[in-house]
């Protein structure tokens, strides 16, 4: 998605899936806590429903509309970790299987034995 948008922006606007069925009306926006850019689209499902978190990458803003890249049976079965309150790394994971979206691995740790000669301790 375009990341010059303002979040505040998507407030409000519809949320289309895939195959052009209508999800819902964006409720909320949440930010990655390192960049600060639009990560997460929360989406009021329905009337008496719950909000389901869709990723804005690789959604598109099409003509006013957020377009997501997924069936709407997928995004209904998101899981729900509920609005208003920030999403911790795991729950964000797990957003991120739901989906299939690669995840970057954790950096690798050092190899403290780098640079050692095989057979030689360190003193």
């Amino acid at each position: 998605m375009q990341t010059d948008i303002d979040p505040r922006n998507l407030i409000g606007r519809k949320a289309f899936d895939r195959n052009g069925t209508k999800i819902g009306t964006i409720d909320e926006v949440y930010l990655d806590d390192a960049t600060g850019v639009p990560e997460w689209a929360a989406i009021r499902t329905g009337l008496f429903s719950r909000d389901a978190f869709v990723p804005l990458e690789p959604s598109e803003l099409i003509e006013g509309t957020l377009r997501v890249p997924f069936d709407r049976a997928l995004i209904k079965d998101a899981p729900d970790f509920g609005v208003g309150r920030h999403l911790s790394p795991e729950q964000e994971l797990q957003l991120y299987h739901h989906y299939g979206l690669d995840v970057a691995p954790p950096p690798a740790r050092p190899d403290h034995h780098f640079g050692r000669l095989a057979g030689h301790d360190e003193a």
